[in-house]
């Protein structure tokens, strides 16, 4: 009954200092475009697989530090076709590395990046056979 009632994931949300602008760059520098604004102001932006990213104000609540093993919701994945080219692409925008590329865990190889706000970002290649 319940793979009738939950689907999956409809969106991820980050907490961002300055809306327009990490808006901005999600859609210049990985491909989203801007779905849907809220008066809060809250951006719902749609990547290319139709998949959603909340952008909305944070509150005054301290970030912290994080790492991938961090309590808690840690990272956003992102899946490519071809991780060189996308680290390349990425490199053009001046990304600050989390670390080199390794291999994933369940198969493939990762890299992990932050945004201009600091929040963990992942780049993903899974090849067929790891799926």
């Amino acid at each position: 009954m319940t793979d009738l009632l939950f689907l999956g994931i409809d969106h991820p949300a980050v907490a961002a200092e300055d809306v327009a602008a990490l808006s901005d760059w999600y859609c210049r520098v990985l491909g989203y475009r801007r779905w849907f604004q809220h008066e809060k102001p809250v951006w719902m932006l749609q990547a290319a697989d139709q998949t959603l990213l909340e952008i909305m104000p944070v509150d005054q609540t301290h970030r912290p530090d994080r790492t991938t093993w961090t309590p808690g919701w840690s990272h956003l994945a992102l899946r490519v076709a071809d991780i060189e080219q996308a680290i390349v692409w990425l490199d053009t925008h001046n990304v600050r590395w989390g670390g080199d590329l390794t291999n994933a865990i369940g198969g493939g190889r990762v890299r992990n990046f932050f945004d201009p706000e600091g929040n963990m970002l992942q780049l993903l290649e899974r090849s067929p056979r790891s799926l």
